[in-house]
């Protein structure tokens, strides 16, 4: 196949709940010291105790500064897992090289662009699961995807375009099972090497793009590098991981 060629997208992307320990009033003034409570009264229970333990309600607190400015698609509720359905992509030293020299020249268009840490081609949109669906969802896929054989993929899919619908098809008839939401119309399916926060298309496309495509024709036997097997579909729901080999 030729040389994959380059793209350029952006992503589609509480009140505070009362104190677990409310304090129980004393009761009524003027009994006798030593005088044991009365039925149905209760003795105040001391602030130690009451902050002994940190209330098991409350959800982690989003902190997009942590994450480099990206925030949820959607907000955190407890019991409910991210889910998304993906190829790995295995990064070899070599395609590390060409990417250290893509990023490199798009830095000199948009300095805020940084380097993914993991590399992947997506099969589905992030969805939210209830934790007792993972595992029948995960059944479903495997159920689904049994059959299906290997392909090449590149940055942007040029060849075993059809398998990789095919394999789509597949998955959204399980997120149709668990009524959620389905992958895109007419995908173009890429593998991300880059991102920044905000929109940056503007300034990615037109020259940027030519040039970093250019990179990629000239670099060293880029045609063979930017080929690697789907030798598996994997899910990741929460911070769990579940493979499906592919035939």
């Amino acid at each position: 196949m030729s040389a994959a060629p380059l793209v350029g997208y952006s992503s589609s992307g509480s009140e505070d709940e009362a104190e677990a320990g409310a304090r129980v009033r004393p009761g009524a003034e003027g009994r006798s010291r030593g005088q044991s409570p009365l039925p149905g009264q209760r003795l105040p229970v001391p602030d130690s105790v009451l902050h002994m333990f940190p209330s098991t309600e409350e959800g982690p607190v989003d902190d997009s500064a942590k994450h480099g400015g990206r925030v949820r698609t959607f907000p955190h509720e407890r019991g409910n897992w991210a889910t998304h359905v993906y190829v790995p992509y295995e990064a070899r030293e070599e395609f590390l090289d060409l990417l250290d020299a893509l990023l490199c020249h798009a830095q000199t268009y948009v300095p805020r662009l940084v380097r993914m840490e993991a590399f992947h081609l997506s099969l589905s949109q992030s969805v939210v699961l209830r934790h007792h669906w993972i595992l029948p969802f995960v059944q479903a896929l495997k159920d689904r995807v049994a059959s299906f054989q290997r392909t090449f993929v590149g940055l942007e899919v040029t060849s075993g375009h059809a398998h990789f619908l095919d394999l789509v098809a597949e998955v959204d008839r399980v997120m149709e099972e668990f009524d959620l939401s389905t992958f895109y119309q007419d995908p173009s399916f890429h593998i991300s090497l880059a991102w920044c926060v905000g929109d940056a298309r503007l300034q990615m496309e037109g020259p940027c793009l030519q040039e970093l495509q250019g990179i990629v024709d000239e670099f060293e036997d880029s045609e063979m590098l930017l080929r690697a097997y789907a030798e598996q579909i994997r899910c990741k729901s929460g911070n769990k991981f579940f493979s499906m080999p592919l035939k």
